[in-house]
């Protein structure tokens, strides 16, 4: 059988003859992006083949799949290459590098009363662990001061596990890592999809709870704490990252009328899904309000007491699946929109996540003078999210981008520094960013669908209540991706309406902090469980006037009207 060595990090893997070349980097745990799932769209799963020979019916059938450019330095589509021979292949550099990931959000201050608790019986010598009003185990002596839980919030492309003293409610520590779910696609459809085919499901529940394992006994290990110590973990996410995370098939949440397996607010055996913690410990999954409205957003809910708030207040996660909350003094109304991997620099030219050599922050100042922020400040290898809505949101308000979408035709109104970025190739208009990164009329595009789907549902959820944009109060803005964002850049896209301007708060990885809450007030289980039943979800998909409200919302904003809000 022919052997495949990747580049940089000299693993080797045997495969049989004819297999593919993403599904050897697979074997191999090498981690080679692949958005799409192997359906050789997204173009991410660029390698380039240092030895050995490739199918020349690869070269003949894709010619046309990547740039000239690309193809002269040799990079090829590792999802459309087959393994004929022996080979030796360079991934690119950004494949496996290191990623920002959020840990951090706001939380508001509950009582300190855990759903798990000890009590110790002076006769006996012994100490009960107790799981609301059910002994779950016993243990020698008095050991009534060790008692732990975990918070995990399973985001479609990271993971972030937080360790947690249940008698005194301190956050110990935090650990994170990147979803190994990736490799075999970035939003949940890719991962539905998968999950139904031969070994799918398995597939990705176990890699999942590998990866949470190992943070487990990474925080374990720091902090001196066993396992058999750790007695509760919550779990927190979208729904489809829920019934991944105890094997639940999720193809009922692929096809109409997207209905869940599970529904939360329950618990089940740690052991039954192969997590670590102790013998006897449980794993508690909060509510969800729909198919994609799910217990991050629970959680989001509970961390930020939106249900207690007065006034207008709009929740937004902005990310692959755009869910939100608009809470009219208290009163919940959810819904969410497939906004698709683009903010997640997927489907985007040179689009990549936010690790070291990302443009993440781009601005323009009054001369056309371009400023380009890049994590790790290297050199640019690519775009992450963040930088993909400054640098469209920019583009936007300097008149590069008009108001449908297009480069402008008339750059001899722009200053120089603008227009002689405007280049062309393959007969298409790029914007250069140098280092042979730019963005294309595709790419912008694939933005205008991505925040035409968020502002819908923002605009669909405030007309159902009869209110207008002026009438919000407060924006929250929850999860990672959108804690990197600017409030001017999401001004200047569109995403938000310019009334929102002067009224945007970041609240950051709620998920994870309404988790800790679940873990450590009891009371928050039946309070969001009612409050999640209580809450109308809206289909927009099937709710009157959205095919135009979407339509709308995938224009640009008028220059003159960001130019207001910014002097507000």
């Amino acid at each position: 059988m022919p052997t495949v060595t990747f580049l940089p990090k000299h693993v080797t893997v045997e495969v049989a003859y004819g297999s593919g070349l993403l599904s050897a980097a697979r074997r191999a745990h090498v981690n080679i992006e692949s958005p799409c799932n192997g359906g050789g769209t997204c173009e991410k799963c660029k390698v380039r083949i240092l030895a050995g020979e490739v199918n020349p019916e690869y070269l003949l059938n894709h010619a046309n799949v990547l740039t000239e450019v690309e193809k002269h330095n040799g990079w090829l589509l590792s999802c459309l290459v087959e393994v004929t021979s022996d080979l030796c292949v360079e991934i690119s550099e950004h494949s496996d590098s290191d990623n920002q990931i959020l840990s951090e959000g706001v939380t508001h201050q509950r009582q300190l009363r855990p759903w798990v608790t000890k009590h110790f019986d002076v006769n006996d010598n012994k100490t009960r662990i107790l799981s609301g009003h059910n002994i779950i185990a016993e243990e020698p002596g008095d050991v009534l001061d060790i008692i732990y839980g975990i918070a995990v919030d399973i985001g479609t492309t990271t993971i972030v596990v937080s360790l947690v003293n249940l008698i005194t409610g301190e956050e110990l520590g935090v650990a994170s890592a990147i979803n190994p779910q990736t490799v075999f696609g970035h939003d949940v459809l890719s991962r539905i999809k998968f999950a139904g085919e031969n070994d799918g499901l398995r597939k990705l529940q176990e890699g999942l709870i590998e990866t949470l394992n190992k943070l487990i006994f990474e925080l374990a290990d720091k902090h001196y704490v066993t396992r058999e110590r750790i007695y509760e973990a919550v779990f927190s996410g979208n729904t489809t990252m829920l019934h991944l995370a105890v094997a639940a098939n999720p193809r009922s949440l692929g096809r109409y009328p997207y209905t869940p397996l599970i529904h939360g607010g329950t618990s089940l055996p740690a052991v039954s899904i192969g997590l670590q913690i102790a013998a006897n410990g449980e794993v508690y999954l909060p509510p969800i309000f729909d198919a994609f409205v799910g217990a991050d957003i629970t959680s989001g809910v509970l961390a930020t007491a939106l249900n207690q708030l007065s006034g207008v207040t709009l929740f937004v996660d902005v990310g692959t699946n755009g869910e939100m909350i608009l809470a009219v003094n208290g009163q919940l109304h959810a819904t969410s929109t497939a906004a698709g991997p683009a903010f997640e620099g997927m489907n985007i030219s040179c689009g990549m996540r936010a690790a070291n050599g990302a443009i993440d922050m781009f601005k323009i100042d009054d001369d056309g003078v371009v400023d380009i922020r890049t994590i790790g400040r290297s050199e640019a290898a690519g775009i992450c999210g963040s930088g993909l809505i400054d640098i469209v949101g920019e583009l936007v308000i300097s008149g590069v981008i008009d108001k449908s979408g297009r480069f402008t035709k008339s750059r001899e109104d722009l200053p120089y520094e603008l227009k002689h970025r405007l280049t062309e190739r393959d007969g298409k208009t790029l914007f250069d960013l140098g280092n042979n990164v730019y963005l294309s009329q595709k790419d912008i595009r694939q933005v205008q669908l991505a925040k035409g789907a968020i502002r819908a549902g923002i605009d669909a959820l405030i007309q159902l209540r009869e209110l207008k944009p002026n009438d919000v109060d407060t924006v929250l803005i929850a999860g990672s991706f959108g804690y990197h964002l600017r409030p001017e850049s999401l001004i200047n896209l569109g995403l938000l309406p310019v009334a929102f301007a002067d009224k945007i708060k970041y609240v950051g990885n709620t998920s994870k902090t309404g988790a800790i809450a679940f873990l450590l007030d009891r009371n928050a289980r039946e309070e969001l469980f009612q409050i999640v039943q209580s809450t109308p979800t809206i289909d927009l998909a099937h709710s009157p006037n959205f095919d135009k409200i979407f339509v709308d919302a995938l224009a640009f904003p008028m220059i003159d009207d960001i130019r207001v809000a910014a002097s507000l």
